[in-house]
């Protein structure tokens, strides 16, 4: 599979994160076959700001928001969980386990 085919099937599943919900990296590679492909997603998900992916519900696998840096403005990955009803405290999503999901559970 290409890099360009792995991103857009990073988009599609990124995609299908429910509004209010957040999933990791790690999370998005498994279901795609790609055990270790953590960095791979994270890649994806910087190139995905100009076509519509929900890039702000991925985080690292402890909810911690490390992609935050590769949004324009300094807080505008926290501030688009927030309006989603995701509580984010010091750059970590609060209730972390109760907010994520599992694309590996949630899609078939």
């Amino acid at each position: 599979m290409s890099t360009s085919d792995f991103y857009q099937k990073v988009y599609e599943v990124a995609r299908c994160i429910p509004e209010g919900r957040v999933t990791s990296y790690g999370a998005i590679a498994n279901y795609l076959g790609r055990r270790g492909g953590a960095r791979m997603v994270g890649y994806a998900m910087n190139s995905s700001h100009d076509k519509d992916v929900p890039a702000h519900r991925v985080v690292n696998r402890q909810g911690l928001l490390t992609g935050k840096h590769h949004f324009a403005g300094i807080h505008l990955m926290q501030q688009l969980l927030e309006n989603e009803g995701v509580e984010v405290v010091d750059d970590e999503v609060v209730d972390f386990e109760k907010r994520f999901w599992d694309p590996t559970l949630e899609l078939l």
